[in-house]
């Protein structure tokens, strides 16, 4: 029998010696000692006695025996050498009564490497083993700014709640992230009873996401399991069954293919062009006759309320204006103050049961909520207001607003009687830099020895007003809109000089145009074939001027000649011949970002997280920023969160 069990063995170790030969891999095991060549060590610590997965044993520490086993630990060498007969012997105890003494190991970056033991763990992975007994000492590499390193230190922290090696990440700040959504605390031992569920519920995650295939993706089984519980939380995922967690891992399948390194965001920089229409717009959605008096309920989510956040009330104007337009073919309901991961979900499964057909939801913080509803009722079409969001099961939707904010710039450049300008943003979210380095090209277009100083309203303890009146700026760019409660506060592009504040250009978010066309090209079957394309992309809307979705507006203190330079640019940028952000383009530090004869793609743009050169100012840390910024950052910002 032993026999029998060595030379099978050897089959699968030399069909995995020739695969890795004809991949050009090195077809046996990894030496820890030449992984380790160059590799700065902080300590040693021995984690004395632990169960550890056999499927993490992946090498050898020194050279000495490796060339015996293929890389995944079955044996090469032929019968009748001693090593076979050892083998043989140790398969022939497995069998009668198992492996019992421990092996040693080395952990390095949670894999381990064997010191003693090779052929012991050699025949337990023959014979399928899950788990073995080692003494384990891990080596702690040396802290630096390496996203492997930074990634193993919160493994760290993690297993020293846990104990568990099973669970690993591709991405910095996960480990984190799924400490605070499954309630585990840095530095305390977890609960036992809270450990097994935790335990139970990744098992079984991982059992029905590798039998539907999931294997054959080129990230971490993590990676799949943190973006399962964003969706449907853990004290749902902790208490599903087998059933139930392998029809919602099915169903949650195209959120797990985005995850792939090939996957992305596929930008609709225009509206689809809508077809001659030889019926009523609404029948293209409701599959029931025109005269059965039935409208299209579209729903809009607001985080805060129109009386109160311009935000909301430029959403709202929006969805006033589709009212108007579509008159008795439609009709909107609306829900205000809903809190993002607190009653968001509740907000739009209320709204699907109030027969919603098409949901709007304006807050990017509720992007969970909106895939979690959207994932459960495919029938309702579901878009959330956001940017650069990877999901498969809903469209997001935002507008180009740097266009606007170019022509604004150029205002200043050419106004202002100094050459300082101020600038004031809201969140370091995708976009908003963008917005920023467009306001500073425009100035630096017409002036290019000002320059913009940049200070942002949502970092703690940060006197605005002060700051530039200390800078003896006067010029300023600020929030773009105005709550009809707030007519008096500063917005847009203003001129702030002896008291006096004066409006001089206001940038224009076209919400009710956007839902517009948004609604026509749903409804005229672009919906459809958008998703019968066969890619893994998310969709997102990003419209912009040509569209009709951004303008700015100036008032009548605006010289007529410089009227005229703008609206040249302006003309430029709606046909296309004139982009912001083309030619040469330096940053802060003095690094080429673009090259001349060369146009930024929409994705560089969308994801800018430096500053132009002419900009004063820097973007926040997340240690900065005001409590509400940190919840809207954590789900959509360009700065790191775990720091």
């Amino acid at each position: 029998m032993s026999v029998s069990d060595y030379n099978s063995a050897v089959k699968l170790g030399k069909k995995q010696y020739h695969a890795c030969m004809n991949k050009g891999r090195y077809p046996y095991l990894p030496v820890l000692e030449s992984i380790m060549e160059g590799k700065e060590i902080e300590a040693e610590v021995s984690l004395g006695l632990d169960q550890i997965p056999l499927r993490l044993v992946v090498g050898t520490c020194t050279a000495g025996r490796t060339n015996a086993f293929a890389d995944n630990f079955m044996p090469i060498l032929e019968w009748g050498t001693e090593f076979s007969a050892k083998w043989a012997s140790l398969s022939d105890s497995q069998v009668n009564e198992g492996i019992r003494d421990p092996i040693k190991v080395y952990e390095y970056m949670n894999k381990f490497y064997v010191l003693e033991g090779n052929k012991r763990v050699s025949v337990l992975k023959y014979f399928k083993a899950v788990t073995v007994n080692a003494q384990v000492i891990r080596k702690v590499p040396k802290k630096s700014d390496d996203p492997d390193i930074k990634i193993y230190y919160e493994f760290m922290e993690f297993y020293k709640s846990t104990k568990m090696n099973d669970i690993y990440f591709s991405q910095p700040g996960s480990f984190t992230t799924l400490m605070e959504l499954v309630g585990i605390t840095p530095g305390e031992p977890m609960d036992e009873d809270e450990k097994m569920d935790f335990v139970s519920s990744f098992l079984t995650f991982r059992n029905a996401y590798e039998n539907h295939g999931g294997d054959r993706f080129d990230f971490p089984v993590g990676d799949a399991y943190l973006r399962f519980i964003h969706i449907h939380g853990y004290d749902t995922v902790r208490h599903m069954s087998t059933a139930s967690m392998n029809t919602n891992v099915m169903n949650t399948w195209a959120e797990f293919e985005l995850l792939s390194e090939n996957s992305g965001v596929d930008l609709k920089m225009d509206p689809a062009a809508i077809p001659e229409q030889k019926r009523s717009i609404l029948s293209y959605l409701l599959p029931i006759p025109e005269n059965d008096g039935k409208k299209l309920r579209v729903g809009f989510i607001y985080e805060a309320t129109p009386q109160t956040s311009e935000w909301c009330y430029a959403h709202e104007l929006g969805r006033q204006y589709i009212d108007n337009t579509f008159g008795d073919r439609i009709e909107t309901i609306s829900i205000t103050n809903v809190t993002p991961e607190k009653d968001d979900s509740g907000a739009i499964e209320h709204m699907i049961n109030e027969k919603a057909d098409l949901i709007f939801v304006t807050s990017p913080a509720m992007i969970m909520a909106s895939l979690k509803q959207a994932i459960a009722h495919p029938e309702v079409k579901i878009l959330t207001c956001s940017l650069n969001t990877s999901h498969k099961y809903i469209r997001t939707y935002y507008a180009r607003m740097y266009e606007a904010k170019f022509l604004s710039g150029m205002l200043a450049g050419v106004l202002s009687g100094c050459n300082k300008i101020g600038y004031v943003a809201s969140y370091p979210v995708y976009g908003m830099v963008a917005n920023i380095n467009a306001f500073a090209m425009g100035v630096k277009f017409v002036n290019p020895a000002a320059k913009v100083y940049l200070k942002w309203s949502s970092v703690k303890n940060d006197d605005i007003e002060g700051y530039f009146k200390k800078e003896n700026i006067s010029y300023v760019s600020d929030q773009d809109m105005i709550t009809p409660k707030n007519s008096s506060r500063k917005f847009g592009l203003y001129n702030n000089e002896n008291g006096e504040t004066k409006h001089i250009a206001m940038p224009v978010w076209h919400w009710g145009v956007f839902y517009e066309k948004l609604i026509q090209s749903i409804l005229s079957g672009s919906w459809k074939k958008e998703e019968n394309q066969d890619n893994a992309k998310a969709l997102n809307y990003w419209w912009g001027m040509s569209a009709g979705v951004v303008d700015i507006i100036t008032s009548g203190s605006v010289p007529l000649e410089t009227k005229r330079l703008v609206e040249m640019f302006h003309k430029g940028i709606l046909d296309g011949t004139f982009n912001p952000f083309e030619g040469e383009i330096f940053d802060q530090n003095g690094k080429c970002r673009n090259k001349e004869d060369k146009k930024m793609l929409p994705e560089e743009i969308i994801t800018m997280d430096w500053l132009m050169d002419n900009v004063v100012g820097t973007i926040p840390a997340y240690d900065q920023l005001e409590e509400q910024a940190k919840a809207i950052v954590e789900t959509q910002g360009i700065i790191d969160v775990t720091e």
